[in-house]
């Protein structure tokens, strides 16, 4: 038996994320402050993962170039977006550009910038990073909740594209 991985081709991780795109998931932007400037990036990949104690998981890809400066802080915020903040979660995504420009934010008690209309801000310290392919997974412990004055929908993200919500009937 041998440890060598098979190279996964295009074709094949390509069928794998359109195969994941059928699992709907909220949108985050994860933010941190590095003394010098507020910075941050959309992750899809947010999850609670324990009660006691309260602890968060992200996955962030190893080429971020926000994640590693966040790591430096050993903090951050994740910041739920509501329907309304799709251009939030696009300009976040985008590298080399003002992330910034146009969005209204507040500094948490630990200085990590909370969006301004998020759902839901979870302020995180790092408790533990994980290997996790071409990806790391990060378990943020909160250290304090804000949850949005408005009652607003979450921005999903489903086969490629911004959903919402839709009323349907309760299953029995």
């Amino acid at each position: 038996m041998t440890n060598e991985k098979p190279q996964i081709t295009e074709a094949e991780a390509r069928a794998f994320r359109d195969a994941m795109g059928a699992y709907a998931s909220g949108v985050t932007v994860v933010t941190g402050h590095d003394g010098d400037e507020p910075i941050g990036f959309t992750c899809q990949s947010f999850s609670s993962v324990s009660l006691d104690p309260m602890l968060v998981s992200i996955c962030v890809m190893k080429s971020s170039t926000t994640y590693p400066r966040i790591r430096e802080t050993g903090r951050f915020a994740v910041n739920v977006l509501t329907d309304r903040q799709a251009e939030t979660s696009t300009r976040f995504a985008r590298r080399g550009t003002d992330k910034w420009a146009g969005t209204t934010w507040q500094a948490s008690g630990a200085g990590n910038p909370l969006l301004e209309a998020a759902l839901m801000s979870a302020c995180c310290t790092i408790w533990q990073e994980l290997d996790a392919g071409d990806h790391w997974i990060v378990l943020g412990e909160v250290r304090e909740l804000v949850t949005g004055g408005e009652a607003a929908d979450p921005l999903l993200f489903y086969r490629g594209a911004y959903r919402r919500l839709a009323a349907i009937e309760a299953v029995a």
